[in-house]
């Protein structure tokens, strides 16, 4: 009699990795302290409102709505009379200065005064943009 040779069944081995954790709060907790993550944002009880506060920077007298650098010249569409010797402020996005006028043209003619409603040349001391508000201090 032969004896019959019997294969041995290898037993699969043993997972040594952890099931994960099912989330709640607990484990949560558990994980933000670990990662030492403790700051939380404060919860405010009331809005808080930020006034804005306008400067004041005189009367608007108009907009500027072209630039011409090689002249150093701003066209602005007046709302308000400007003549020669008056104080403009010219404030924009990146804009602010104050100047004294001192060459004021309509159609390269010189005058003195303009009145509300012209398109003016105005000499400017350094670059400005579209749309920079001038003021009369």
């Amino acid at each position: 009699m032969a004896l019959k040779k019997t294969k041995k069944v290898k037993k699969p081995l043993k997972k040594t990795t952890k099931k994960p954790k099912k989330i709640t709060k607990k484990n949560i907790k558990r994980t933000v302290k670990k990662a030492k993550i403790t700051k939380k944002r404060p919860v405010l009880k009331k809005k808080l409102t930020v006034k804005k506060t306008v400067k004041n920077e005189g009367n608007l007298i108009g907009l500027i709505t072209h630039y011409f650098p090689h002249v150093q010249a701003a066209v602005i569409k007046l709302k308000k009379p400007l003549s020669k010797g008056d104080t403009v402020k010219i404030k924009g996005h990146t804009t602010d200065l104050t100047q004294v006028v001192t060459s004021i043209q309509i159609d390269r003619v010189d005058i003195q005064t303009a009145k509300k409603g012209d398109e003016i040349g105005l000499k400017v001391i350094s670059r400005v943009r579209q749309q920079d508000k001038v003021y009369k201090i």
